[in-house]
C-alpha cells in the first residue's frame, strides 16, 4: 500500500468493532493466573513483549504499542520503540548501546540537547566529533555507536547516510530524522540501524504533545524497551494516542508546509536583510545531490543568515506578528528562533563553530498559514532592521 493508506491504517488491527483505536489508561492489570503472569513479566524484561498480560504500564501499554506499530510501519522498521521525549529517546540509545562498547562517533551539528548531552559525560560514553566524511578515521575498538542528524539541526545540512553507513564498516548508525519524518527520508533504506524521531515535532504536528520514538530492528528494540523499562522514560498513554492520530495527517501536512517554504526561499534568496538561506533544495546544503534520492523533498525547515547579526535577529524575533517566535518545529503554524541564543544554547562554542551556528542565525519552521500572509509578516519583521540597509534601500 501507498505511504498515505498507510498512515491512515496503520496500528489499527484487533479493534474488533471499534472504529477508533480506544485509550488504555491503566496502570496496572490484574495477575489471577500468577504462573502466567510471571511468564509475561520474564518475557519483558528481556525486552520482548508481554504474554497475554501487560502487568505494569512502565512494562507495556496497547495504546502506546498501537502507535509504535504504525510508526515502524511508515520506517519499514521490524519495531519501534517509544518514549516520553526525543530526549528520553536519545538518552534510551545511547545506554543501549553502552551494553556493547564505551565510545560513540558524532557527527555535527546535532540538535543542541544530544550535543550537550555526548559532552557532558553524563552517560558514561567517550565521544569523538566527526564530519561527515571523517567518520572513520574516528572508529575505535570500542566504537558502540555512530550517530548523526540529516537534515541537521539547525543549518539543514544533509549527510549521506549510506556513505557513513560505509565508513562505520559493521558500527551501528543511528539517524536523528526529525526534520524530515518518514514522508522525505527513510533512513533504514539506506543501512541505518536505528531512525530517530522528536515525536513532538511533525508525527504530533500540533505541539501539544511531547515524545521520543525510535525505529529500528527486534534486537535494538528490546534494548531498548530494557532501558525503558529500568528508567522509566516511557510515553503517556494519551500522548500515545495523540501521535497515532497525527500520522494520519501527516503526509498532507509535511507536503503543504513545504509548498509554503519553497515560496518563503525564493522571496528570502533576494530579500536586502538577508545575507544567506540554508535550505536542502539550495547546492550549498546537498553537496553530494542527495534531495531527489535519500531525501524525497527539501521539506519545510530553512535557516537564514542575516547581514546585522545576532542584533539583527533579535529585532526580528521582536518584531514578528504572525509568526510566532517559540522554539520547536513541525506545528500547523509558522515558528521562528534562534538557535544560537536558544535550542543550541548550551553547546559549547567549539561546538556552535564545528556547526556554523552563529549569532545572526535564524530557523524558521513554516506552518500551514496563507504564504502571502507569511510573507507579509516576515518582510515587515526584516525591514524593521531598517538601520542595516543602505540608505537608497530604505
Amino acid at each position: 500500500m501507498k505511504f498515505n493508506t498507510l498512515a491512515v491504517h496503520s496500528g489499527r488491527s484487533g479493534l474488533g468493532n471499534a472504529h477508533v483505536p480506544p485509550i488504555d489508561l491503566s496502570t496496572t492489570y490484574k495477575t489471577s493466573d500468577l504462573s502466567k503472569a510471571t511468564e509475561s513479566i520474564d518475557a519483558m524484561a528481556e525486552g520482548k513483549s508481554p504474554m497475554g498480560n501487560a502487568i505494569y504500564q512502565r512494562l507495556h501499554n496497547p495504546t502506546v504499542s498501537r502507535f509504535e506499530e504504525a510508526l515502524a510501519t511508515l520506517e519499514g522498521a521490524e519495531q519501534a520503540v517509544s518514549f516520553a521525549s526525543g530526549m528520553a529517546a536519545v538518552s534510551a540509545v545511547i545506554l543501549a548501546a553502552r551494553m556493547t562498547g564505551s565510545h560513540i562517533v558524532a557527527v555535527r551539528p546535532l540538535y543542541g540537547g544530544t550535543d550537550h548531552l555526548l559532552s557532558s559525560g553524563l552517560l558514561s560514553m567517550n565521544v569523538s566529533w566527526a564530519t561527515p566524511s571523517t567518520v572513520s578515521e574516528c572508529i575505535q575498538e570500542d566504537t558502540a555507536l555512530i550517530m548523526c542528524e540529516t537534515p541537521a539541526n539547525p543549518t539543514l545540512q544533509l549527510i549521506d547516510i549510506a556513505d557513513v553507513v560505509r565508513q562505520a564498516n559493521g558500527v551501528p548508525v543511528m539517524v536523528d530524522s526529525t526534520f524530515a519524518t518518514p514522508v522525505l527520508q527513510r533512513p533504514l533504506e539506506h543501512g541505518a540501524a536505528m531512525v530517530l524521531h522528536s515525536g513532538t515535532k511533525f508525527l504530533g504536528g500540533h505541539s501539544d504533545v511531547m515524545a521520543g520514538v525510535v525505529a529500528c530492528s527486534e534486537e535494538w528494540a528490546r534494548r531498548l524497551r530494557q532501558v525503558r523499562i529500568l528508567t522509566g522514560g516511557n510515553l503517556h498513554p494519551m500522548a500515545a494516542y495523540t501521535l497515532h492520530r497525527g500520522l494520519q495527517t501527516l503526509q498532507v501536512r509535511v507536503q503543504a508546509a513545504q509548498q509554503n517554504a519553497r515560496q518563503l526561499v525564493s522571496r528570502l534568496l533576494s530579500h536586502p536583510c538577508v545575507d544567506r538561506v540554508l535550505y536542502p533544495e539550495l547546492p550549498e546544503c546537498d553537496p553530494r545531490g542527495l534531495l531527489g534520492s535519500q531525501l524525497q523533498g527539501p521539506g519545510s525547515m530553512i535557516a537564514l543568515e542575516l547581514k546585522g547579526g545576532y542584533e539583527a535577529a533579535r529585532q526580528v524575533m521582536s518584531n514578528v506578528q504572525l509568526l510566532t517566535p517559540a522554539v520547536s518545529l513541525g506545528s500547523c503554524d509558522t515558528l521562528i528562533q534562534h538557535p544560537a541564543g536558544l535550542t543550541h544554547r548550551i553547546v559549547s562554542s567549539e561546538g556552535l563553530a564545528a556547526g556554523n551556528i552563529g549569532d545572526g542565525l535564524l530557523r524558521i519552521s513554516v506552518g500551514l498559514e496563507a504564504v502571502e500572509d507569511l510573507w507579509a509578516d516576515l518582510d515587515q519583521a526584516l525591514m524593521s532592521t531598517e538601520y542595516l540597509l543602505p540608505m537608497s534601500a530604505k
